[in-house]
C-alpha cells in the first residue's frame, strides 16, 4: 500500500504524462489478449517518440511520429483458392496523446499491402497520427504479391468481396473495439479518408455502410475502374495508333503520334485560352468547367505547316481527351478535363505522351468495339455508383469529394458526374451542400503531383465541419511546384477568382465565386 501510494505522489509531481504512457504500455501488451471471433492480434507494442516511418506509396512524410501503441493482426485466416493464404490484415495506431477520435485510411491500387497507419491523405503537413488521432490501415483480404496493381486475388470470391467492400466495414468494428478497450471510452467521432481506390473505398461505406463513419473524404476515386481501363488502355492508345507512323512491321509506333512540338504547341494555346480567366496569368487553370478551349483552333489550315497541328493529329487529341463511345456515339466514360497535365512529362505521363500504360505496353490495335468491352467492363460488385444517401446524411454524416482535374487515369468529370446525380437524388444542391461538397483541384495529377498546388487540409475542415458544425468555404493549397504561392480550394459550383489588387501568390488576395 505504501509502495502504491509513493507510485502515486511521485507521477502526479514529476512525470504524469511519463507514467500514464507507461499505464498505457502495459494496455498496449493487454491486447494481445484480446478476444473476438475470426480475430487474431499478432503484435502490440508501444512505439516511442521520434520514430520515423516513411510512407512506401503515396504523399511522403518522415518526420518524427508520437508515442503510440502499434496492434497488428489477422481477421478471418483461411485457405482459399489454390491454396493461398487469405485474411485481412490490419495495423492500428493508437497515439498516447489521442485526441478522442478514429481515422481510417484508404488503401491504393489493388491494395494487398498494409500501409504505415499515419493518416496522411489529404492532411496536409500534418498527418492524422500527428493529430491524435487512432489511425488503421488493412490490406482488404489478400497480399499482393507483384506490386500495387497486383488482381490476381479476383480469383478467389471471399477475397474479390472483401476487396470490394466487405473488409473495411470489419475493420472499423474492431478498430473501434480495440480504441474503446486500450483508452478505456470509444471514440467520439469516425472518419474516412482515401483516394483512388481509396476513394472509391470511402464512397462504398457512404453507400453500403452509412452509419459507420461520422466524416469520409474520397479523392480521385477508382469508381468504375472497369471502365475507366476502356478509356486509358483501350480507347485512348488506338486513337494514336490510328495516326501513329509504323514500324517494319506494320505496328504503330505510338510513341512517335505526338512529337515534343506538338504537345508545347497544345501547351501554351491551352494557357492562352483559359489560365487568366480567374483574373491572373500563374499557369493554373482555376475554372475547368469555364474552359472552353477547343484543339482544332490549332489545326493546319491552307498547307501550312509551321505553328500549328495536322489536322489528323488534332482529330486524335480530341477522340482521346473525349473519352470512349460507341459507334452510334453513346458516351460510355466521360472526357477528360482540359488542363495543364494532359502534356505532362515526369511523374504521371499525361494523355498526350502516350507509351506504356500503367498494365503494361499499350496495345497495337487500330480499332476497338466499344459496345463489347463496355459491357465486359461494367463490375457490379466494386462500382459505386449508388445515389441513395439518405440515412448517411441523415445521421449527420459529411462527405468530401475531391479530384485532380489532370488527372490521366480517372476522369475528375465521371466523379463530378456522380456528384451530380447525388445532388439530384438528395433533394438539389441547397440541400446537399448541407452535407457534401465537392473540390475540383487545378492541375493535380492522380491523388497528388502535377504543375500543381496539392497540398491541403480536407481533414481538419472535414473535423470543423463534424464537430463544429462549421462547413468549409474554402481550402487553401499549397505544394512545392509552386513555392510560396496558396490558393483557395472552392467548393463546387466556385472557383478561386483574384480580387484584383494584392500579391497574386497569396490565397487571401483570391476569393470564390
Amino acid at each position: 500500500m505504501r509502495s502504491d501510494f509513493l507510485k502515486a505522489i511521485i507521477c502526479s509531481l514529476i512525470a504524469l504524462s511519463t507514467c500514464a504512457w507507461g499505464q498505457q504500455s502495459n494496455s498496449c501488451a493487454n491486447l494481445l489478449s484480446f478476444k473476438a471471433p475470426g480475430v487474431e492480434i499478432t503484435k502490440a507494442t508501444p512505439i516511442a517518440a521520434g520514430t520515423t516511418e516513411p510512407n512506401p506509396y503515396g504523399p511522403g512524410h518522415s518526420a518524427p511520429i508520437p508515442a503510440y501503441c502499434r496492434v497488428e493482426g489477422v481477421i478471418n485466416r483461411r485457405t482459399g483458392v489454390g491454396g493461398e493464404e487469405f485474411g485481412i490484415r490490419f495495423a492500428l495506431a493508437l497515439p498516447e496523446k489521442w485526441n478522442g477520435d478514429f481515422l481510417m485510411q484508404g488503401g491504393g491500387g489493388g491494395n494487398g499491402i498494409v500501409y504505415p497507419p499515419l493518416g496522411l491523405n489529404a492532411a496536409g503537413e500534418t498527418p492524422a497520427l500527428m493529430r491524435g488521432f487512432a489511425v488503421v490501415s488493412n490490406d482488404t483480404g489478400h497480399k499482393s504479391h507483384s506490386g500495387a496493381f497486383d488482381f490476381g486475388f479476383m480469383k478467389d470470391q471471399q477475397a474479390y468481396l472483401d476487396f470490394a467492400y466487405l473488409a473495411n466495414p470489419q475493420v472499423a468494428t474492431l478498430s473501434k473495439q480495440l480504441i474503446a478497450q486500450f483508452y478505456g471510452k470509444p471514440a467520439a467521432y469516425s472518419y474516412f479518408s482515401g483516394c483512388s481506390t481509396g476513394g472509391r473505398e470511402g464512397m462504398v461505406l457512404s453507400q453500403r455502410y452509412p452509419t459507420a463513419f461520422n466524416g469520409i473524404l474520397s479523392g480521385d476515386p477508382a469508381m468504375r475502374t472497369g471502365l475507366s481501363n476502356l478509356a486509358i488502355g483501350q480507347w485512348i492508345p488506338i486513337a494514336f495508333n490510328q495516326i501513329a507512323p509504323k514500324d517494319p512491321t506494320g505496328k504503330p509506333i505510338i510513341a512517335q503520334a505526338i512529337t515534343d512540338s506538338d504537345r508545347k504547341l497544345f501547351a501554351d494555346a491551352l494557357l492562352k485560352q483559359c489560365d487568366a480567366r480567374d483574373g491572373v496569368t500563374d499557369g493554373l487553370i482555376s475554372d475547368p468547367l469555364g474552359c472552353d478551349f477547343d484543339p482544332a483552333m490549332l489545326a493546319c489550315k491552307d498547307g501550312k505547316t509551321d505553328g500549328c497541328l495536322d489536322p489528323k493529329k488534332v482529330a486524335a487529341i480530341k477522340k482521346a481527351i473525349g473519352g470512349p463511345k460507341t459507334s452510334e456515339g453513346v458516351q460510355v466514360y466521360p472526357p477528360f478535363l482540359y488542363d495543364t497535365g494532359l502534356t505532362a512529362t515526369t511523374g504521371i505521363r499525361g494523355i498526350l505522351l502516350p507509351g506504356n500504360g500503367i498494365f503494361g505496353p499499350p496495345p497495337t490495335a487500330m480499332e476497338i468495339d466499344v459496345e463489347k468491352e463496355a459491357l465486359k467492363d461494367v463490375q457490379p460488385l466494386v462500382d459505386s455508383m449508388s445515389t441513395n444517401l439518405t440515412t448517411f446524411s441523415a445521421n449527420g454524416g459529411k462527405l468530401i469529394f475531391y479530384h485532380g482535374d489532370s488527372d490521366p487515369w480517372f476522369s475528375p468529370l465521371d466523379t463530378f458526374g456522380y456528384y451530380k446525380d447525388m445532388v439530384e437524388a438528395n433533394g438539389g444542391l441547397d440541400t446537399v451542400s448541407k452535407w457534401s461538397q465537392f473540390y475540383f483541384v487545378p492541375g493535380m495529377s492522380h491523388c497528388g503531383g502535377g504543375s500543381a498546388l496539392d497540398q491541403f487540409d480536407l481533414l481538419g475542415a472535414m473535423v470543423n465541419w463534424v464537430e463544429k458544425g462549421i462547413a468549409p468555404a474554402s481550402i487553401i493549397a499549397t505544394g512545392k511546384t509552386f513555392p510560396g504561392r496558396s490558393r483557395p480550394l472552392c467548393a463546387y459550383p466556385k472557383h478561386a477568382q483574384y480580387k484584383g489588387q494584392g500579391d497574386t501568390e497569396d490565397a487571401k488576395n483570391f476569393e470564390c465565386r
